[in-house]
């Protein structure tokens, strides 16, 4: 009998985009390939991004470019999740000062609130996401309105970097952070990790069994379990064999995939082999303060086994030593 594959008999795929989908400016490798795949087993795909800077037609645009048919309704951002926690919680026509970009605004504006120019116009609520133009006047903004303890404060995101075409950046998680300490409250947070993003995109595509898929376990696999769905983390992105191999039980997915063709390949069964875990050929063991390859098999394949032997051992990776055939396997998977 033929394994189940990951995605299995899910009704809608929910993929993150920057590590799993794109990398920068040019698509994943593979990944254009596999989604086709997944259209062709009449699955619908949906995008959820963190990512408050930019408008759903415009990530739509940049998949289209990318040979990634997509509508601007087959991406869910994290405004729109925002948007919809205001809406659960002011009438319409409420005045909400935006601390963002015009993706943020943007979507306020579709969901019937009037925008604050500013804390003298006594808004209702203040929403707090990403844009690179954000600077020292906008954040004393947000911390003159948020002076009254009442006034409901929601952030998009709360991620801490942000990649862009020179390196690695302050995302809005610092810009949050700042505006944190000046009032001594925190928001409530409408992307990943938080739920907020992933009911959002349920509810967008009506689905009973959704799957998902990012690069990063603390956002998106954290968020996919807090969530209550299935999830894979690719290694085409963020996190690689060291942080898989650390990662605490609220981080680990459900599977790990090379890339995205994983999601419709049969998964290898987990089995315990004496103190060993098989996948396929590979064995790995966690003997006294060592992790060991007994039989390495297909470099996925070792990953696997080795995570599941180290979550298994409740010994933490840094108590342990691991062989350096583990911790290099990103380069020879992707």
């Amino acid at each position: 009998m033929a394994r189940p594959t990951p995605l299995g008999d899910a009704d809608v795929l929910l993929l993150d985009l920057d590590g799993v989908v794109y990398r920068g400016r040019s698509a994943v490798r593979h990944a254009s390939e596999a989604l086709e795949a997944v259209r062709g087993r009449g699955v619908p795909i949906g995008y959820i991004t963190n990512n408050a800077s930019r408008t759903a037609a415009t990530v739509a645009e940049q998949l289209v470019g990318l040979g990634m048919p997509a509508r601007p309704d087959d991406v869910v951002t994290s405004p729109q999740a925002a948007v919809r926690l205001l809406a659960d919680r002011l009438p319409a026509g409420a005045r909400i000062l935006v601390v963002g970009g015009d993706g943020l605004r943007s979507v306020v504006l579709e969901a019937g609130f009037v925008l604050a120019e500013s804390a003298d116009d006594t808004p209702d609520a203040v929403v707090q996401g990403f844009s690179p133009d954000l600077g020292w006047k906008d954040l004393a903004e947000a911390a003159f309105a948020l002076a009254d303890p009442e006034r409901l404060w929601v952030a998009t995101n709360t991620d801490w970097t942000i990649p862009v075409d020179r390196g690695i950046a302050p995302g809005n998680g610092t810009l949050v952070s700042a505006v944190h300490a000046a009032v001594g409250r925190l928001p409530l947070v409408a992307g990943k990790p938080e739920t907020p993003l992933f009911e959002t995109a349920v509810e967008r595509f009506g689905a009973q069994r959704p799957f998902f898929v990012g690069d990063r376990l603390d956002t998106d696999i954290r968020g996919a379990n807090a969530a209550g769905m299935p999830s894979a983390l690719v290694l085409t992105g963020i996190d690689g064999p060291k942080q898989v191999l650390a990662a605490g039980e609220p981080d680990r997915p459900t599977y790990l995939l090379a890339d995205l063709r994983g999601l419709l390949e049969p998964y290898p069964e987990v089995r315990l082999r004496g103190d060993g875990v098989q996948v396929g050929k590979a064995v790995a063991r966690v003997r006294g303060t060592a992790l060991e390859v007994v039989r390495a098999g297909e470099p996925i394949d070792l990953l696997r086994a080795a995570a599941a032997a180290i979550w298994n051992s409740g010994v933490s990776v840094y108590a342990l030593g691991v062989p350096d055939e583990v911790l290099r396997l990103t380069a020879s998977l992707r």
